[in-house]
């Protein structure tokens, strides 16, 4: 990124901020590498999360008045708030916003749509609009039934968002990755590397190895992650993780995936917790295999691995099992000696 565009995009952040702050939002926080603006007010749990690019191009004016539209970024009533409301994946995240597991180490959370901007619902608005937890996620869900499913038949199918798509959020709906199976020419595999992008292709490609090969990569760089792995239809047309047998020439790759969504989403939540909180690694090689191998002192929460080191020894996870109890309310599950 070129000088003059770092200045651009550091002055359009401390613009905003200064007018999100005179409008009396609190917690203002600017994200420079996802040029992201979050903020709150006093009396809402939860952050909305303001998009910078499209304001880069936008006269000043425009984006004060834009500004002093978001003072109420919550819906009052039910009615309201239906057809604002979409569902989004993600990993753990600060707070206490509305939100279910739905995959390994994700959840599915509801927020409310704003053109530039989107904010979490809380845990307990459903009660505020009167309404079951189960009605918000249906409603959230059913506001994307309408979307296009864009691409002629090709090997990779490449949905990027364009900031109201909410492609990855696709993934959730029951039944819609078996419809993309004519434009793959196969049974859809699916990966949701980053929250702009959804790669698509068929589990029978000959370029399935290198699609994780980009969506790890996607993954890694991106200010946004959500997940490396892939991810394919079960028979309820719900999204699993995509698996393969210990011969098959994927496993490594399928396996590498799995692993550093756990050692990332682990990082994630220890740097929210107020307890100590052992370490989990990445190790193995593309020749013996990946797994996770956590560091512990037996006094820190302990993450699930494959294999634990305590002081210099070596322990399978098979081993420590039953001495341990699961740490209430912690999802990613954590650990202490029972």
């Amino acid at each position: 990124m070129g000088l003059l565009r770092r200045m651009a995009r550091a002055r359009l952040a401390s613009r905003v901020i200064r007018r999100l702050r005179k409008a009396g939002f609190t917690a203002v926080r600017y994200d420079a590498r996802a040029f992201q603006v979050r903020f709150s007010r006093t009396d809402h749990k939860e952050p909305a999360v303001l998009d910078l690019a499209p304001l880069l191009s936008r006269k000043k004016a425009h984006i004060d008045s834009y500004i002093s539209g978001l003072k109420d970024p919550i819906p009052k009533t039910w009615r309201e708030a239906q057809p604002r409301l979409r569902p989004v994946l993600r990993g753990a995240t600060p707070g206490t916003p509305l939100r279910r597991p739905v995959l390994p180490y994700l959840f599915e959370y509801v927020v409310i749509d704003h053109p530039e901007a989107m904010t979490y619902v809380a845990d307990d608005q459903p009660e505020t609009w009167g309404v079951r937890p189960e009605e918000v996620y249906a409603a959230a869900r059913a506001n994307l039934e309408g979307a296009t499913l864009r691409g002629t038949p090709t090997e990779v199918i490449r949905f990027v968002d364009n900031g109201d798509a909410y492609w990855t959020s696709h993934l959730l709906l029951e039944h819609w990755l078996e419809l993309l199976a004519p434009q793959v020419s196969g049974s859809p595999v699916a990966f949701a590397p980053e929250r702009g992008t959804l790669l698509v292709t068929a589990t029978s490609s000959p370029h399935l190895g290198a699609v994780f090969a980009q969506a790890e990569e996607l993954y890694a760089r991106s200010a946004r992650p959500i997940t490396p792995m892939a991810y394919v239809a079960d028979p309820d047309g719900r999204p699993v993780p995509f698996a393969v047998a210990s011969d098959d020439p994927l496993h490594l790759v399928v396996r590498r995936a799995e692993c550093i969504l756990a050692v990332q989403e682990y990082a994630r939540q220890a740097a929210h917790l107020t307890e100590p909180a052992a370490e989990i690694h990445l190790v193995g090689d593309d020749t013996t295999g990946w797994h996770t191998r956590a560091v512990w002192d037996e006094r820190s929460l302990l993450p699930t691995a494959d294999e634990v080191l305590i002081g210099e020894r070596l322990v399978p996870w098979s081993d420590l099992a039953a001495r341990l109890i699961p740490v209430a309310e912690l999802n990613p599950i954590r650990w202490t000696l029972g």
